[in-house]
Parts: C-alpha cells; sequence; structure tokens
C-alpha cells in the first residue's frame, strides 16, 4: 500500500470534482489536510494513524468523492445532483460534521448504512447509493473507512437537500420492499479454486468498486441484474443517464476481448489505452479512485475482468480492420454527407485511418464504443465532449471538445453513421431524431458545465 499523500488526496478531490481554481487552492493547502496536530482532521489517540491511512485508500478505491463532492463544493460535503427516472436525488454529507454529516454515527450506525442502505435515524437511502455492492465489503475494511471519515475528514456544515422527487414517489418506505427482494446480505467470500490475486479482484471489482452499478443492466425494480459473475448479465453494459457504460465481459468486439491485461492496467491508470479513451462518468473513476490504486490491486481487477466470458454485444463476427472503403469515401468526401463533416471536424485528431493517434487521440476503428449497438456514448461526447483526465496532477492536453454548438441534429446523425460504418466497424446508423432526443436530455448539464467553466475563468 502506498504511503498516505495528502496532495495526492487532494487532488482527487480536485480532479473533476472541483473548479480548477479551487483546485489549486486545495491542493496548495494540501499539507493542512495531513495529520498535523493543529489540523481539525487531527485524529485522537484512539483511531490508529495506519488504519486512517488505510481507509483514506479504500475511500479511493471506492470513488467515494466523485459521488459525495459536488462540483466546485467542498470535499464529502454531498450535494451532487443524480438524475433518475422520477427526478433528482442528491447525495448527502458524509464528512464528520455532527449536525449535518455523520458525525454522529457510530461504527455500526455506519456499516448499517454502507451495507444496507439505511441511515442512522432509520430511513431508507435510495439505491443509487450503491449499497447492494458495498455489502459485500468486510468487516475491517468497513472499520478503517469509519476511521478515515471520522477523523481524516475536514468536517464542514453543509445540509443535505431534499430530492425532486414529487409525492407519493418520494415515500421512503417502500425502499424497505426493495430491500427485502434485491439487497443479498453477506460479505464478499474467496472463490474455492481461484488464486488470491482473482479473489481480490473480485472483491475490489464486485464490492467498494460498485463496478455493477453502472456496467450491469437494470431490472424492472431498477436492481442490477446480476451481482457476480454467476449470472450472465454481469458487467454486460447498461444504458445509464445518457451514457452506456461499457461491456466488460470478453466479447469480442464490444467488451474487452481483444484488450490483453496489461491494456486493461493501462486504462485504469491513464484512461486510454490502443483500444478506447475514458468519457463521461469512467473520466471521474479514472481521476478519483482507479489511478491513485497500488499496482496489485489494479492488476488484480484487470486479471478479474479478463476472466469473465463473453456477454451481451450484437453476436456478429468478430472484428478485422479494413480501411478501403473508407478511405474511398474520404477521398470524394463531397459526396458523403457524413464523409463531409469527418474529414472538417474530425479527421486531424482521429486520422483518415480511423486509428487516431493513440493513447493522445482515441481510435475509431474497431473501438468498442463504436461498435455497441446502443450509440447513447457516442451521440453524448460529439454533443458535449469529455471532462479533463487528470493523471498524476496534469491535465489531458486535447480532452475531446463540445460539438453541440457547431453541429446540427442531421451532421451529428450523418458523422456518427460514417463512422459506425466505416473501416468496417459494421455498426448502425444514428438518426437525427436519436440526437436530438439526447441533446434535449443532456441540455441543462451542458448549460451548468458552461456557467462552471465560466466561474472558473473569472
Amino acid at each position: 500500500m502506498k504511503p498516505f499523500d495528502a496532495s495526492s488526496i487532494a487532488r482527487g478531490f480536485a480532479t473533476n470534482c472541483l473548479a480548477p481554481a479551487l483546485a489549486a487552492t486545495l491542493i496548495a493547502f494540501a499539507p493542512g489536510l495531513a495529520f498535523a496536530a493543529d489540523s481539525a482532521a487531527t485524529a485522537p489517540s484512539s483511531a490508529d494513524a495506519a488504519t486512517i491511512q488505510r481507509g483514506a485508500y479504500l475511500a479511493q478505491a471506492g470513488d467515494c468523492a466523485a459521488c459525495h463532492t459536488a462540483p466546485g463544493g467542498k470535499p464529502f460535503a454531498g450535494g451532487l445532483p443524480m438524475s433518475t427516472p422520477l427526478g433528482h436525488i442528491y447525495t448527502t454529507n458524509i464528512t464528520p460534521d455532527p449536525d449535518t454529516g455523520i458525525g454522529g454515527y457510530t461504527l455500526d450506525d455506519f456499516a448499517r448504512a454502507l451495507r444496507e442502505g439505511v441511515a442512522k435515524d432509520g430511513h431508507n437511502l435510495y439505491p443509487a447509493m450503491p449499497y447492494p455492492s458495498y455489502a459485500k465489503v468486510r468487516d475491517d475494511d468497513v472499520a478503517a473507512l469509519y476511521a478515515y471519515f471520522m477523523h481524516g475528514v475536514q468536517p464542514i456544515k453543509a445540509a443535505n437537500r431534499d430530492s425532486d422527487i414529487k409525492w407519493p414517489m418520494n415515500m421512503r418506505w417502500p425502499l424497505k420492499l426493495w430491500n427485502l427482494v434485491f439487497l443479498k446480505k453477506g460479505v464478499y467470500q474467496d472463490k474455492p479454486g481461484k488464486d488470491a490475486a482473482w479473489n481480490r479482484g473480485a472483491y475490489l471489482v464486485q464490492g467498494l468498486g460498485h463496478c455493477g452499478s453502472c456496467h450491469t443492466p437494470r431490472g424492472i425494480g431498477f436492481n442490477e441484474q446480476a451481482l457476480d459473475e454467476s449470472g450472465t448479465e454481469f458487467l454486460s453494459g447498461a444504458l445509464l443517464d445518457n451514457w452506456f457504460a461499457s461491456n466488460l465481459t470478453g466479447e469480442h468486439n464490444t467488451g474487452l476481448g481483444r484488450w490483453s491485461q496489461a491494456d486493461l492496467a493501462q486504462f485504469l491508470k491513464t484512461g486510454a489505452n490502443q483500444h478506447a479513451s475514458a468519457f463521461g462518468a469512467m473520466t471521474s473513476v479514472i481521476n478519483n479512485s482507479t489511478q491513485a490504486m497500488n499496482d496489485a490491486d489494479v492488476n488484480a481487477i484487470a486479471g478479474y475482468l479478463k476472466s469473465l466470458p463473453p456477454a451481451g454485444g450484437s453476436g456478429g463476427e468478430a472484428y478485422a480492420y479494413d480501411p478501403q472503403a473508407t478511405k474511398v469515401s474520404l477521398s470524394r468526401p463531397a459526396n458523403d454527407a457524413g464523409a463531409r463533416v469527418y474529414a472538417a471536424f474530425c479527421m486531424h485528431c482521429h486520422g483518415v485511418d480511423g486509428r487516431g493517434f493513440a493513447p493522445m487521440f482515441a481510435p475509431l476503428a474497431g473501438n468498442p464504443n463504436v461498435l455497441e449497438k446502443e450509440a447513447a456514448s457516442l451521440i453524448n461526447v460529439t454533443l458535449n465532449g469529455t471532462g479533463d483526465l487528470v493523471i498524476q496532477g496534469i491535465p489531458a492536453p486535447y480532452p475531446m471538445p463540445p460539438y453541440r454548438d457547431q453541429l446540427n441534429d442531421q451532421q451529428i446523425a450523418d458523422v456518427l453513421s460514417f463512422i459506425r460504418a466505416g473501416w468496417n466497424n459494421r455498426a448502425g446508423a444514428v438518426g437525427a431524431g436519436d440526437v436530438a432526443k439526447l441533446r434535449a436530455a443532456t441540455q441543462p448539464e451542458a448549460q451548468s458545465a458552461q456557467s462552471a467553466q465560466a466561474g472558473q475563468a473569472q
């Protein structure tokens, strides 16, 4: 385990969650976040420093900052809006403030909230909090997390915000029934016949990493259709919050079948490799979580994911690169609406051959996200661009820019259809109506992002 580094944790809080100006302030202030005698986060003698340090690492593994730190907000003070079919809910303050945070929680209270989704006062948490995954977290790790949040996090007085969900759908008591049906209690048990690295990877993926919360399809009750590799739907990809969380199984075209374990480890540490680049919520995961994990844990996660059998996908033939037809189209772009847009806006980064300049610019030929039947992520990233990947404090130099204001719905549909057909990708066309629908669905987010960027520039 790496030694505690207050500066790296400050950067973790800052990336993708805090404005750059505030990030700089926070990073500069990082020494004050260490466990010095004059710090607000100083641990009492009863809290072992090594346990707090371990809890800090586990909090990064669980990506707690990504949800519980709002853009421009204080670390772990909550307030991040999360979309649901019924309206927005807002993440809660998990700092040790006794009035608005979890300062009054005992270890048992904390464990119950984490693993059962029940707050100290007895009200049920929405399953947007991934407690069905955290149910697998072992007692010693729960205790370390508790020590960190009680003694390694600065208390912030910030009242929690009620959800936007209207009555009667905002009643919490039905969640008790939801838990009876869908919550599987019990910590992770090592699988016999598997080595220590495989079991460590499975524990992190299924538990603190809560990968299934995004990457596993949901059922009619908004439940994950599988919680481990025993279910065929597990990590096979899912549409969530206007993005398609990628297939993480061994499927050849849309999954990780063509990735090596080293490719996957590189992606988790840097957000890019020869096959793809991170976007959407995965940017936050890389920024706040996986890049800070030690190599042994990253390799364990990669090894476990590479062991998953193929699932999902279209069932089509294995992808094989063929540039010829696309090369001809790009030599005469006036004859193809999609080729015209590609030549004007995309080719200088992603290339005539569609192979980009990995890991700086993502390839489009054979990219699993391009081959996926569901095109939501491609539409979203074209409309709204990507957040900044920040690796070891250094922002990636060439993030995908937004084209919401430069391209209309038909132009975006044309260029994405061209890309999905090009280089032998053989994926379906995108309609202008699909683009218009997602443009409308992400408009408030785009406006908020623009406002935040304007504030950062001032």
